[in-house]
């Protein structure tokens, strides 16, 4: 499912119209990315939650020469599963 396809869906279930929903939608984005980007966590009870991790930095290996490189530690965004939303996917 894309995000057009996703806004088509919320328009559906909520019972509003198309630009509503894109908006809405937009914004929910919009505000995880800002908080995320500060180091806080979003968490949505039974959904998940996103969060930004570190990495260290870290020695690896190009694929095509085999040459050790080094590769820098860096901040990540994470999402983790909710109790309920992997339970859903677990029963297929």
């Amino acid at each position: 499912m894309n995000k057009e396809e996703l806004v088509q869906e919320i328009t559906k279930k909520a019972k509003v119209t198309q630009k509503d929903a894109a908006e809405v939608l937009n914004s929910l984005v919009a505000t995880v990315q800002k908080t995320v980007a500060k180091g806080e966590k979003v968490t949505l009870v039974g959904f998940g939650t996103f969060e930004s991790r570190k990495r260290a930095a870290r020695t690896g290996r190009n694929p095509q020469t085999g040459k050790e490189i080094k590769i820098v530690a860096k901040t990540v965004p994470a999402f983790s599963a909710g109790k309920k939303f992997k339970e859903m996917v677990n029963k297929k």
